[in-house]
């Protein structure tokens, strides 16, 4: 490995059982058929620094919100290597509870957030019951800590955090959603059929997302959407006993 190249992984903690007419805008109303979703954090491991994408949630959490709960994040990153302390970079997709939960995982990390999103869930927005229920209030209450503490750092669009690996602005789940590049969207059917998923800020936006996502990528194997079973089907683990709970990302897909 040499200082500008990665393994990525997924690593998955939790569990969620649901049908499909739950989870697309204007779906089929007598849809049943099951759509679950599956939770991750992600690992960026380089020779020199690991990056973390996304943060997810704790069991309390998995309690509140009635997810089934597999393994602490903490414990499926140590299963892969990652101290959560040695951890310097922490990208934030969006500040929904899933995302952004786990709040003393990463004691000594830079969070990285879009402006859009900070502003997104602490403004005028947030005053609507449809828009917050999604967010936690202490989650975004310990962003504002770190905040004035001087672990965040924002982004406005586009950014590098590492060389090699930038962020970028799509909008439409949330306001201020962005995408890491390595060179989310919760299923693959998502930017594969550009059907809109059921929790949506701008509909608009998030199809132009998927748009977005689908020039940026290499290709459209390339893409890894964040609530998918499918990752673990696709992906191999990368070892034996980690089968199940997390797969390596940066090889070539399953065929």
């Amino acid at each position: 490995m040499t200082a500008d190249t990665y393994e990525i992984y997924a690593v998955r903690y939790a569990h969620h059982h649901r049908l499909a007419r739950e989870s697309f805008l204007a779906a089929d109303p007598h849809d049943d058929s099951p759509m679950p979703l599956d939770y991750f954090v992600w690992a960026i491991v380089g020779e020199n620094r690991t990056l973390i994408l996304d943060t997810g949630f704790d069991e309390a959490m998995a309690k509140k919100r009635k997810r089934e709960f597999l393994r602490a994040p903490r414990d499926g990153l140590l299963a892969i290597g990652v101290d959560p302390a040695t951890v310097g970079d922490v990208i934030i997709s969006h500040m929904h509870y899933d995302h952004a939960g786990n709040r003393d995982l990463f004691p000594n990390a830079t969070y990285h957030l879009q402006d859009r999103e900070m502003a997104f869930c602490t403004g005028r927005c947030m005053c609507h019951p449809q828009l917050r229920r999604s967010f936690e209030e202490d989650d975004v209450s310990a962003m504002v800590g770190r905040l004035f503490a001087g672990r965040v750092q924002f982004h406005d669009g586009t950014g590098e955090i590492a060389p090699g690996i930038t962020v970028h602005h799509v909008g439409g789940h949330t306001d201020g959603l962005q995408v890491m590049r390595r060179r989310r969207i919760a299923f693959y059917a998502n930017f594969e059929q550009m059907r809109a998923y059921a929790t949506v800020y701008n509909v608009g936006d998030m199809l132009e997302g998927f748009a977005t996502v689908k020039r940026l990528a290499s290709s459209p194997a390339h893409v890894i959407p964040g609530h998918d079973p499918l990752v673990l089907r696709r992906y191999a683990a990368p070892k034996a006993e980690l089968e199940g709970i997390a797969v390596r990302l940066d090889v070539e897909p399953r065929p």
